[in-house]
């Protein structure tokens, strides 16, 4: 063996080709894509070195050379909206992507309410002519994370839209793409990176964060690490050389080998998981802690490796199933996943031990199971392990960092990586997860905005949002509202040009985050995209302009992009208004529309009234107030009062979700 790997090493300085036997192009690039039309498309790749690849695509033909590490990249000229073209890279090796469009590139981004497929809608195209869109084309990247913004993305695959490949697609990505698709003669391919339950600054890059003092903590670690995910994970190897044996792994469990599968633990003590072993009377211990528990599994489950998702534990773990190590992790905040094998498992009585490494601070399986397996929940066996004084114990850097909230991470591993690639625009549907902080969320989409811009190289490029839906209850008096103030910092980035929004304040379920109506969302998106890409006139909800006082009455004016204001009320009732005195204590409020684009609100309760809102409210209930193309209006409000959430900012928390 030792043989052959001196003979690849010398191999590979007298034959760099030999390192790669193939053309590489960037995961994005495959066939059925969809490459923007009337731009300059940078392409680079892998292919054996000081070889002349040959690119061609329509009329163009380029001829490009492999420098000696490899590496080749070639600019395409702008291309007219058509195809289908075959992009050939012919060198020794041929790699061929064929049914390529040109067209425009959208990206579809934020959390679970983008992410949410049509499957999981429970959605069936009935028109077989609209399951099929060959103009239509679906892309979405793999999930991957990083301190440092990644080169390339982690996978993905084109398909053309059809029933069977939209299914697991966006649904609001879907059916925005199908109305343009529909409405306008240009390919569309969709763009598809997103994930539930994300906030805002794990979308944000670096050098957005750097100008808001509250991630100086997460963004000075950064930069002064300097390292990637898999730089750090190498240098965490070699470290564990000589670290596991002299450090980390040793104590009584390891000696009594707890972890075997008859191990006899009738001795241990109970407690519930999630649990931070301190609140269980063991706060001065930092080291080694070792968990218990048994699980049954029925026939289906037999048939299958047992997907195992331990969520969070702080701050390193093994984990054993049956005697048999399935996983190891680091990091406090890094979501444990390990695969059980099926051979090693049975219906009864399987074992399932972690244990538990503390180098400070809290220690244990924190998180609740909603995000991973029940068997997380409920009674477990625990025995405390070796102690170790965490101020002199031997401690690496390791790569951590939740997906769901740790800022940067998700920009790097599936924004960062797709900006060399021009785009038309991008819809944006996020916000839930930052409502403890919807003012403050603001300042961060305006900043994530134009950063995405000065990334892409387009200070001008159209960005749509998605308005929180009308969600929980509704109040029976007006309050004070988390949602409605994320709606107004959604609203205030359309302060920027070419950006734009859809609300969905009369579409959602006061029982459920994720509205099932993503169609109409989709439309409402392909609305703004017809005006600011395709020429066409804007349709939008009616936004409000100014107000008037008379007497005790306020005159709300509102812009209603040419299509008048309508009630939906059959006695033309306007519901959602609420006002105040200069008190400011709000009080629900009659309305009723006045000529084509003004609403009179009043209240017998106000006899002076000062302020107006409108469906300030997390769930306003039925709303009436659209213009006549039947859209809804938007939320506002008229005073300058201090929100809920007007103090709350980013707080680095190791145990966030």
């Amino acid at each position: 063996m030792r043989q052959f790997l001196i003979l690849i090493f010398f191999l590979s300085l007298w034959f760099p080709s030999f390192l790669f036997a193939q053309i590489e192009v960037p995961k994005i690039f495959n066939s059925n894509m969809v490459l923007p039309r009337g731009k300059a498309i940078p392409i680079t790749g892998k292919a054996p070195s000081q070889e002349v690849l040959q690119i061609t695509i329509h009329d163009q033909v380029h001829e490009v050379s492999v420098n000696a590490q490899g590496d080749w990249s070639v600019v395409l000229n702008p291309l007219p909206a058509g195809g289908p073209f075959e992009l050939s890279f012919i060198g020794k090796d041929t790699l061929i992507l064929d049914n390529i469009l040109v067209g425009d590139l959208w990206l579809c981004a934020g959390q679970s309410n983008m992410q949410y497929t049509l499957q999981m809608l429970g959605y069936k195209e009935q028109d077989t002519v609209r399951a099929d869109m060959p103009n239509l084309r679906l892309f979405t990247v793999g999930l991957d994370l990083d301190y440092l913004p990644k080169k390339e993305i982690k996978s993905g695959q084109w398909q053309v839209a059809t029933a069977e490949s939209a299914h697991n697609f966006s649904a609001t990505s879907y059916f925005f793409g199908r109305y343009l698709v529909e409405t306008q003669g240009v390919p569309i391919g969709l763009i598809s990176s997103n994930l539930g339950a994300t906030s805002i600054e794990t979308w944000m890059s670096i050098d957005a964060l750097k100008q808001f003092p509250q991630f100086d903590e997460v963004t000075s670690d950064i930069i002064k690490t300097n390292k990637d995910f898999a730089t750090i994970n190498r240098e965490l190897e070699a470290f564990r050389k000589t670290w596991d044996k002299d450090h980390y792994l040793r104590g009584p469990g390891f000696e009594g080998k707890w972890f075997e599968d008859d191990y006899d633990d009738s001795d241990w003590e109970t407690c519930n998981v999630p649990i931070f072993w301190e609140y269980i009377g063991y706060e001065d211990h930092d080291g080694s802690f070792w968990f218990r528990r048994e699980f049954d599994l029925d026939s289906n489950q037999l048939k299958q490796d047992l997907h195992l998702s331990l969520n969070q534990i702080d701050d390193y773990d093994i984990t054993w199933v049956n005697g048999h190590q399935v996983g190891e992790s680091f990091g406090n905040s890094n979501f444990r996943s390990y695969t059980v094998p099926k051979d090693i498992l049975r219906a009864k009585k399987n074992t399932l031990t972690i244990r538990v490494f503390d180098i400070g601070g809290l220690g244990g399986i924190y998180t609740n199971a909603f995000w991973g397996n029940a068997i997380l929940n409920g009674q477990w066996k625990y025995k405390k392990g070796r102690a170790i004084d965490a101020a002199t114990f031997p401690i690496p850097k390791v790569a951590n960092g939740s997906l769901f909230s740790h800022p940067s991470l998700l920009y790097n591993g599936n924004i960062a990586p797709l900006h060399k690639l021009p785009i038309a625009g991008a819809i944006w549907y996020q916000g839930e997860s930052n409502e403890n902080r919807a003012v403050e969320y603001g300042s961060l989409l305006k900043a994530m905005i134009k950063d995405w811009r000065n990334k892409w190289k387009d200070e001008q490029l159209p960005f749509f949002i998605v308005q929180l839906a009308n969600y929980r209850q509704e109040n029976p008096k007006p309050e004070n509202s988390r949602w409605a103030e994320v709606r107004e910092s959604q609203m205030k980035a359309t302060e920027l040009p070419n950006v734009d929004i859809v609300t969905a304040i009369d579409i959602g379920d006061a029982h459920d985050i994720h509205p099932y109506n993503k169609m109409e969302v989709g439309r409402r998106l392909g609305l703004l995209a017809m005006h600011y890409v395709y020429g066409a006139a804007l349709q939008k909800g009616p936004v409000y302009l100014n107000h008037r006082i008379e007497d005790n009455q306020i005159i709300v004016k509102m812009n209603t992009y040419g299509s008048p204001l309508k009630s939906l009320d059959k006695y033309g009732y306007v519901r959602g208004f609420a006002i105040a005195g200069a008190d400011g204590q709000f009080e629900w409020a009659k309305a009723f529309l006045k000529g084509k684009d003004e609403v009179v609100v009043y209240s017998d309760k106000i006899a002076s009234p000062k302020y107006v809102r409108y469906a300030w409210s997390d769930n306003p209930g039925p709303l009436d107030l659209v213009n006549e193309a039947a859209l809804p209006a938007f939320p506002f409000r008229t005073d300058t009062l201090e929100l809920s959430t007007a103090k709350e900012k980013f707080k680095f928390n190791p145990h966030a979700f």
